[in-house]
């Protein structure tokens, strides 16, 4: 080729790169642009925390749960993305989560719902480095403490370190100097979503859910004045939290009764808390009461804040001059009935102790009475009260006995014989009892006393007048003199 061919060729090809200049400019523009199915950067999530709470509502069953609807206000970026909502309750049931806006519903969809409960601790987060380098201070030996990087190899039962060219295991590391919390473990429970918001970038939002180790009971005082005839009731409701969060400045509902709940692992999702959007109750100072369904819900007419791992009381009714009556029972046992009983040989029975009254309007109460525990005091002579006895009471409607035993009699005593026990026929035995009640008080005293006979009887003859008080019990109420004694002796005829 000659040297004038040559440079002709360079000129053409140098003006055809500048020709082309500006349409690589184009086509490189035209890569660089992702296509459709190209994935675009990952969008780090919002993130919201109790700081962002404007409302909390908690209604607590005695059955250990609770639910829980805690309302905030939000940023919310538009079109997908991911929303991280902190300091909820570790013991959250996931199932029952719901979440909505509260400013506009129909344009924030929920896509995804997560629940994040692998929470940071030491071992987990040494767990999630397994095939990184960290930097370490360690000893082996008495070389003293060294400053250093590892390559932790495996973490089973203990670390497996690479350190330099040697694999090293069993040494005492001083601290570890983790760069940063692995992005699958979280600090605290964390629900997460993953939205698609099409309305406004500041919205109200709330999180409903169900959580266990939240439960409330009833307690109740009834100080018994010195002659017995009236009492003053106080009613307190007992609320523990467990659940691993606090709900600061809270609406406090309480529902009494006895809610059917599916057994751990059934699948289904648990709707109570569409229910729970109507709650209320009036009782004493504080709690107002109503009719939920066939419950009764307690709503605090005033916030409280409910801190993690606490205890507290509130009160819930207060009842005073309630006319109470204190009554003495001895009840045998079936047993008796069907075979002989070591006939002429006295066998001793407690006479049991009890306080009942009336939960009406009359009374000074009328309010439907969770179950729970009633402690009894007692006023001494001296002007003071002691403690008398405790029980628990159910659920109680209003217009309703409730009765409370509180312990045995000291003074009144009960001494059961078998006087006779006959064969009538293949299945018919006659049986005659003894009972001899004294008391050794220096008040008189009436002992009711309940003979569960069981089969088809009949009383042959008694002492004292007798009443069936049902298929299988005969009632008698003896009265015993002070510093007396009293025997009540009967005959009956069962047949099996």
């Amino acid at each position: 080729m000659s040297p004038r061919t040559m440079k002709l060729g360079s000129a053409a090809i140098l003006a055809a790169l500048v020709l082309l200049l500006p349409l690589a400019g184009k086509l490189s523009r035209v890569q660089a642009a992702p296509g459709k199915d190209e994935p675009a950067a990952k969008q780090e999530p919002a993130t919201t925390t109790e700081k962002d709470q404007f409302d909390v509502a908690v209604t607590v069953y005695n059955s250990n749960l609770a639910l829980v609807r805690d309302s905030r206000q939000i940023h919310l970026p538009s079109g997908s993305f991911p929303l991280r909502f902190e300091d909820v309750a570790a013991t959250i049931n996931p199932a029952t989560v719901h979440f909505r806006s509260l400013t506009d519903a129909a344009k924030l969809s929920i896509l995804e719902q997560n629940y994040e409960y692998d929470l940071l601790d030491p071992q987990k987060l040494l767990n999630k480095y397994v095939g990184r380098e960290i930097p370490i201070t360690y000893s082996e030996g008495n070389s003293g403490w060294i400053q250093g990087k590892a390559l932790l190899l495996a973490d089973n039962g203990g670390p497996v370190w690479k350190i330099g060219d040697e694999i090293v295991t069993g040494i005492s590391i001083a601290s570890y100097h983790f760069p940063e919390i692995p992005g699958n473990l979280y600090s605290r429970p964390t629900l997460v979503w993953m939205l698609e918001n099409r309305g406004a970038a500041s919205q109200k939002v709330e999180a409903s859910y169900l959580a266990n180790s939240v439960n409330w009971n009833a307690d109740y005082v009834l100080t018994v004045g010195r002659d017995e005839k009236k009492a003053d009731l106080d009613g307190w409701v007992t609320l523990t939290n467990k659940s691993g969060a606090a709900y600061k400045n809270a609406k406090l509902q309480l529902v009494a009764g006895d809610v059917h709940r599916l057994p751990p692992g059934a699948a289904g999702r648990d709707y109570v808390m569409a229910a729970s959007q109507a709650v209320a109750l009036k009782a004493a100072p504080q709690f107002e009461q109503e009719g939920f369904g066939e419950y009764h819900l307690y709503t605090l007419e005033r916030r409280t804040s409910i801190e993690n791992n606490e205890s507290k009381q509130i009160s819930l009714l207060t009842g005073s001059g309630v006319p109470v009556e204190k009554f003495l029972l001895v009840e045998s046992d079936t047993h008796y009935f069907r075979n002989p009983q070591g006939i002429g040989n006295p066998v001793k029975q407690p006479v049991k102790v009890y306080y009942r009254f009336k939960n009406d309007e009359k009374s000074s109460l009328g309010m439907p009475l969770p179950g729970g525990t009633i402690r009894v005091y007692q006023a001494d002579s001296k002007g003071g009260t002691q403690f008398a006895g405790e029980d628990r009471i159910d659920h109680t409607p209003k217009d309703e006995k409730v009765k409370v035993y509180i312990g045995n009699a000291f003074d009144v005593v009960c001494e059961r014989k078998q006087m006779d026990y006959k064969k009538i026929a293949g299945n018919v035995y006659e049986l005659e009892y003894e009972i001899a009640l004294r008391n050794h008080k220096d008040t008189a005293a009436t002992v009711e006393v309940r003979e569960p006979v069981g089969g088809d009887w009949q009383v042959l003859k008694s002492n004292y007048d007798w009443t069936k008080l049902d298929s299988g019990s005969i009632g008698f109420s003896i009265p015993v003199e002070k510093d007396g004694a009293a025997t009540l002796t009967y005959r009956v005829r069962v047949t099996w």
